[in-house]
């Protein structure tokens, strides 16, 4: 689909990027031509992963909780030292659970919080004073969710989601001046390691509301990683501040509840 040497060394920070949709941009990234770092908290599967991208490309890793400005500021020191700058960021990373919204307690409701929405902003802001705003130029793609109707079942990471989007049409604006794109992708139900963390009956909901998406099929991680390409590549050099929907039109018209009204079931 892409020209081989379409990133073609480019240096790029993939969070969240050990498994699923971030591991395949990665691997997208690597076999495009870019020097890809990837990050997330546990570094023994992250090493696993950063061993097998390796097969595409140089492929750096560095354990980093998305939360902790500390951890951000030695990736963007280890970055530094090893590239000498940082062209692109994908913000992957991040983490929910099924809830309703009146059992969510406070611990629940600021730790998705916590990693969604700040987890996100301060590795923009921090990527962003040590590179792009310096350098005058970077690019940012976000990872946000299908929250264009609310998100029945996940209020939390809904509310989070909504916020980083609303961030990314600021920042386009505020950050335009240094020559910096920033836009989000929002996966609709995609078939990728993040589906086995839900219980059975989960599951069954989603294999139940595949016949509810228009296209009547689930996303696959290289229909997001396509996506992310185009977003952080010159091929969009001119689009800033939008989300692209890639979920088979499910954001237009579909039954949103199907979460809720399983969650509803475990509570009778």
């Amino acid at each position: 689909m892409y020209s081989k040497d379409l990133f073609k060394d480019k240096i790029i920070v993939v969070t969240g990027g050990r498994s699923g949709i971030g591991y395949a941009i990665a691997k997208q990234m690597l076999q495009l031509g870019a020097k890809v770092t990837i990050c997330s908290r546990k570094e023994e599967p992250l090493a696993a992963a950063a061993k097998e991208l390796q097969a595409f490309g140089e492929c750096d890793y560095m354990s980093c909780d998305i939360r902790q400005t500390e951890q951000i500021q030695a990736l963007a020191k280890q970055v530094k030292e090893r590239h000498g700058r940082l062209d692109i960021l994908i913000n992957n990373a991040g983490g929910q659970f099924p809830a309703l919204a009146e059992y969510i307690n406070d611990k629940g409701w600021n730790a998705v919080i916590n990693n969604n929405l700040n987890g996100t902003f301060y590795m923009t802001r921090e990527m962003a004073n040590a590179f792009f705003i310096p350098q005058k130029e970077g690019t940012i793609v976000n990872i946000i969710a299908d929250m264009h109707r609310g998100f029945p079942g996940m209020i939390h990471t809904g509310a989070a989601r909504a916020g980083v989007e609303n961030m990314t049409k600021t920042l386009a604006q505020e950050w335009s001046d240094f020559n910096i794109r920033i836009n989000c992708v929002a996966p609709g139900i995609i078939e990728s390691s993040g589906l086995d963390n839900y219980p059975p009956p989960v599951k069954q909901m989603f294999d139940e509301a595949r016949e509810g998406i228009p296209m009547r099929r689930f996303g696959k991680v290289e229909d997001i990683s396509n996506a992310v390409c185009f977003l952080a590549s010159p091929l969009s050099s001119y689009i800033t501040g939008i989300s692209i929907y890639v979920d088979g039109a499910q954001h237009l018209n579909y039954d949103k509840m199907g979460l809720a009204r399983v969650m509803r079931t475990f509570m009778e």
